[in-house]
């Protein structure tokens, strides 16, 4: 008769030893890599003023779990290592974590051009060559953290766990695509272990990464927080993804960030507000992982026919992709650390998920190479407008970045370059490279031309590369208007009355 009053108790009991037990979040397992070169955040809870210790790489570091539970410790920074060591946390229990190595952290993030992985995807046709790049896929001291939606696992999913890669993992995973040929290149490169976190989720906007915090200090952004905004995926609003795909793997030490978003954004009829929605993503998630220094790449979205979609919250012209481009280039101009890579010759005017993806993966590990880990490299970035001089009936273009020297990719006359003078007027020009870095425009129908636009259409392809093969940054040497949006169609005309009869 007394045992059913002793099950609460019972149950009580058992649940608070629950509680005491030393715990980490799951970015924490078996295979994990952990940042070489810097402080390494190892956290978790544990019983109220519980003491942890944390082994690893021979030391050992202490902590005392607060009031609430939590407790964190930062090992010192380290070098890099192959060697497969075992990270143990103590407390009233033991935590063993086996085969973690040191190395380079990437997070990858962004809506489906980033979650795009190697092989079928429905709806999609899978990325280039996939069937021999996952046959290739061995890399031991690559090591793959899938983030699946919302951070639930699926039946198909692997994810939550740190995974070495071979064909069965970057399979099962679904990892990214662009995300695995970055890794794989560093790793060539640097030749020490990589871990690439990869957290994407396809028809997001860029508000749904964002946190609160940097929408209520932002007053242009700060109404988007109760406004809700057209989703491809049912939902899913703002701050939405970070809370539930980003800040759960905050402060987990790591060397920089890779995004690959924007269709979304553009789809619902954005160009310049972009700029600042994208600046203030990087600012906030530097700030989270307290690293204001660390490196953030991220891909201006590829050639699409959006003007004759008609199912889109915005009716676009063909315009508004550049103005969009204009956009994403614009962040490097105020945010340091960043740097972006050019699609124009990668995508499908007729597919908004191109299905080469190991060229994105590569220009993104190769701007990594150069600016983060100062590897040598003739021209880690696409060659840029740097300055325009009007002389006559010409205008001359100097450019940056460009390696040993501009050229054309087909070996063909450059295209892609308009010119117009006052009347605004554009209409298509001749170009002709000057020396190595210059390239002289002009057109026998604009007597006095006044400005310049390259590659300014959704469907660009132009010839324009660097020495290096990238393509050049689509630009515009004016500010004049431009309309992105077609008008609404005009309602159709009340039919005329019918005139009542007369007769009798």
């Amino acid at each position: 008769m007394k045992i059913p009053l002793l099950l609460p108790l019972i149950f009580g009991l058992l649940a608070t030893l629950a509680r005491a037990n030393v715990a980490c979040p799951v970015i924490f397992s078996d295979h994990m890599v952990l940042q070489r070169e810097r402080p390494v955040a190892i956290w978790g809870t544990a019983a109220a003023d519980e003491r942890v210790t944390v082994e690893f790489a021979g030391q050992t570091k202490t902590a005392k779990a607060s009031a609430d539970g939590k407790w964190r410790v930062d090992l010192d920074a380290m070098p890099a290592s192959k060697e497969s060591r075992t990270l143990t946390i103590r407390a009233t229990n033991t935590l063993t974590l086996s085969d973690v190595l040191v190395g380079e952290v990437w997070f990858c993030s962004g809506q489906s051009n980033m979650e795009k992985q190697l092989g079928p995807r429905k709806g999609q046709k899978p990325a280039d060559n996939y069937e021999e790049a996952t046959r290739q896929a061995n890399h031991p001291l690559l090591r793959l953290y899938q983030v699946p939606h919302y951070s639930k696992p699926s039946d198909k999913i692997l994810g939550l766990r740190w995974v070495p890669c071979t064909p069965e993992t970057v399979a099962a995973t679904e990892f990214s695509a662009a995300g695995y040929y970055f890794g794989a290149e560093l790793l060539r490169e640097l030749d020490v272990p990589i871990g690439l976190i990869h957290s994407s989720y396809g028809g997001t906007m860029i508000e749904a990464w964002t946190p609160r915090e940097a929408f209520e200090r932002t007053p242009e952004l700060t109404p988007l927080l109760t406004k809700p905004y057209h989703a491809w995926v049912k939902g899913v609003q703002a701050t939405e993804l970070f809370g539930s795909m980003v800040a759960p793997y905050v402060p987990y030490t790591l060397r920089g960030f890779l995004w690959y978003q924007g269709e979304s954004n553009l789809m619902a009829g954005e160009t310049a507000a972009y700029t600042l929605k994208l600046r203030t993503l990087i600012e906030s998630w530097r700030a989270y992982w307290n690293q204001p220094a660390a490196p953030f790449y991220y891909v201006l979205i590829a050639p699409f026919r959006y003007s004759p979609r008609d199912k889109d919250p915005a009716q676009l012209t063909a315009e508004a992709l550049p103005l969009f481009w204009e956009a994403q280039a614009a962040v490097v101009k105020t945010v340091p650390h960043t740097g972006f890579i050019v699609t124009t010759d990668i995508g499908n005017v007729k597919d908004i998920h191109p299905t080469n993806k190991r060229d994105v993966g590569l220009r993104l590990a190769s701007l990594a190479l150069a600016e983060t880990y100062a590897k040598a490299n003739a021209a880690p970035q696409s060659p840029r407008l740097f300055a325009s001089k009007i002389s006559e009936q010409k205008i001359a273009l100097t450019f940056a970045h460009v390696g040993t020297g501009l050229k054309s990719r087909d070996g063909k006359p450059l295209d892609s370059f308009l010119i117009a003078g006052d009347d605004k007027k554009f209409v298509p020009a001749e170009a002709t490279l000057d020396g190595t870095d210059i390239i002289v425009v002009s057109s026998p129908v604009v007597a006095k031309p006044v400005a310049v636009r390259f590659a300014w259409s959704e469907t660009a392809n132009p010839n324009l590369v660097n020495s290096a093969g990238l393509p050049a940054v689509p630009f515009r040497t004016d500010a004049w208007p431009i309309n992105y949006e077609r008008p609404a169609p005009a309602a159709p005309a009340e039919p005329a009355a019918t005139p009542k009869s007369t007769s009798p």
